[in-house]
């Protein structure tokens, strides 16, 4: 039986194979940068629950799986197929633009990016990368560091496709961009490496989606990173979406950069997965920033899922508010572990943090910790977390009324949700997932009688 030492050398000795053609062409200005990420996965080794970090998350069941890199090769995926998959339909019509990624490659008979104002770019990376590597190469890898993180490390080494999309100064982006990648049937377990680049320029306003979609129960691994530099003025609102199947592992990490002035939202919404680890670091690097983070994690059976987050506050008058709720149902279990950290140079900030978990049944498990690093002394910073369980009374109430009991949970459930969608200012989005939450809950309140 292969070790996760060698199941670890695996990817090493595959980078050696395909370093080449990683490299190839408009490419070849990464290969330092490949090798230096290569060379620091082989060193840290997948993490484990001896460093802090991962104290709660165990990824040994993606360390011993041998996972291969996804082929571009026929699927057979239609327009159809896509239009019904969960959360996907929202990209269809003249509401967005949209680009779609099978299996980690680029699909342009898929994607749909019409009438584009002057000046806006939003396309594959490979595709940028030949066009204008010069500006690829000024923020690519220029932010997610992978001196500590192994798995961002495994992406830069491996990263060959994803989208890029750049808002210009002062252009406000006339629709929201859909980004969908999407897992298809595999006969052997596959790993896709996605990298995503979003520049906004100064005075700028977008909205991006990210999601991640299954079409099988295939096992598969995405490995993902998402760059994101929010310039002077601007305004971008993020949602990322995953919904990938419960033999699914999702590993990714988003790394934002805020210049003075700017505003930042996130919306992480967590459905699917059997494993999954969302890592969310926000750098505010001037004056008078805003930073939002929203967060819903809903699972059942055995899934577990981890948020990390860290906000970072280096400079004065910045603004953050975070909010993360979790519903947790058969014997699921989750991880939360927020940061904020407040430089000495950071005076006047204002920062508030809540995590609340509702848990369905006896066998459901989160691990909290939301913490406070103040180096400053005139700040306003706030931190909270709850554990809870449906209201016994609220339950009575409503069932005294002839609700009948599924639909009485269902109603106090979707309540709690309620506050994270409501902050979506993407109507459709919010619809959906209000949709797919509903959705969720018969099987979790079937798990809940069953224990």
């Amino acid at each position: 039986m292969i070790g996760v030492k060698e199941k670890q050398d695996i990817y090493v000795s595959t980078f050696a194979r395909l370093e080449k053609e990683l490299t190839a062409g408009h490419w070849s200005w990464t290969r330092p940068i490949r090798k230096s990420a290569i060379e620091r996965f082989a060193e840290l080794g997948f993490p484990t629950s001896k460093l802090e970090e991962w104290k709660f998350t165990s990824v040994a069941p993606i360390a011993k799986l041998a996972f291969q890199p996804a082929r571009l090769e026929p699927n057979g995926l239609t327009l159809e197929d896509l239009a019904s998959a969960p959360l996907a339909d929202v990209a269809f019509g003249t509401c967005c633009h949209r680009l779609v990624f099978v299996n980690g490659h680029f699909s342009v008979e898929l994607s749909s990016v019409d009438a584009l104002p002057e000046g806006a770019r939003v396309t594959s990376l490979s595709a940028a990368v030949r066009n204008d590597a010069a500006l690829i190469e000024a923020h690519l890898a220029r932010y997610a560091s992978y001196n500590d993180l192994a798995f961002v490390a495994l992406n830069t080494a491996f990263m060959q496709d994803g989208a890029f999309v750049e808002i210009p100064k002062g252009l406000v982006l006339d629709k929201p961009v859909y980004l969908i990648f999407v897992a298809t049937e595999c006969e052997v377990p596959t790993v896709v490496y996605p990298r995503n680049l979003i520049v906004a320029g100064s005075g700028s306003q977008a909205q991006i989606i990210e999601s991640y979609i299954s079409l099988s129960d295939s096992v598969h691994f995405t490995n993902a990173v998402t760059e994101v530099v929010a310039g002077e003025n601007s305004v971008v609102e993020y949602y990322k979406l995953q919904h990938e199947s419960e033999r699914a592992f999702h590993i990714g990490a988003v790394q934002v950069q805020q210049d003075r002035n700017s505003n930042f939202t996130s919306h992480t919404v967590t459905l699917g997965g059997g494993l999954v680890r969302n890592d969310l670091n926000a750098v505010l690097q001037g004056s008078g920033i805003e930073c939002s983070l929203n967060g819903l994690y809903v699972t059942s059976g055995r899934q577990h899922v981890d948020n990390h987050t860290v906000i970072d506050h280096c400079r004065p008058h910045g603004t953050s508010h975070e909010l993360y709720k979790g519903i947790l149902g058969g014997k699921s279990s989750a991880v939360f572990n927020g940061s904020i950290v407040v430089r000495k140079d950071a005076q006047k900030t204002d920062a508030r943090q809540s995590n609340k978990n509702l848990l369905l049944s006896e066998g459901a498990t989160i691990n909290s910790k939301p913490q406070l690093e103040i180096n400053a002394d005139d700040v306003k910073c706030t931190h909270g977390t709850s554990i809870g369980h449906l209201d016994e009374d609220s339950l009575f109430y409503l069932r005294s009324r002839g609700v009948d009991p599924d639909e009485a949970r269902t109603v106090l459930t979707y309540g709690f949700a309620n506050d994270v969608l409501n902050r979506m200012k993407l109507d459709a989005i919010r619809v959906r997932l209000e949709c797919a939450l509903v959705a969720r809950m018969p099987a979790t309140h079937t798990q809940l009688e069953e224990q």
